[in-house]
């Protein structure tokens, strides 16, 4: 099937405050993510490339020790294998991720 209602896909809670509806095919999964004021994805890696858009509100994000602070309309991309968190500050965001290939472990 190649059309999804975001809204008929329930949300499966991450970590606390982070939650997220995925979507795949056989190469790509995208997660759409909200996140809750003060949220964190602590420091992780992980083999698939991973690319994002924040949609709403802002992100705080650490790629290889860098940190930046996205709004809407940014973009980041982080290679497979390399260290990572996101967070949010005092709002709440909206976050798109795209990984390649699929996390099987997102497949819910």
């Amino acid at each position: 099937m190649p059309f999804f209602d975001p809204a008929e896909r329930a949300a499966k809670e991450l970590f606390p405050g982070i939650f997220t509806r995925t979507f795949w095919g056989d190469k790509i999964l995208i997660s759409m993510l909200d996140m809750e004021p003060n949220g964190d994805v602590p420091f992780h890696s992980h083999p698939h490339e991973q690319a994002g858009v924040v949609i709403e509100g802002e992100l705080e994000l650490t790629i290889d020790g860098e940190v930046r602070l996205l709004g809407p309309g940014q973009v980041f991309v982080i290679p497979g294998g390399m260290e990572h968190r996101a967070r949010t500050l005092d709002k709440p965001a909206k976050v798109i991720d795209i990984f390649s290939p699929v996390r099987e472990e997102y497949k819910f």
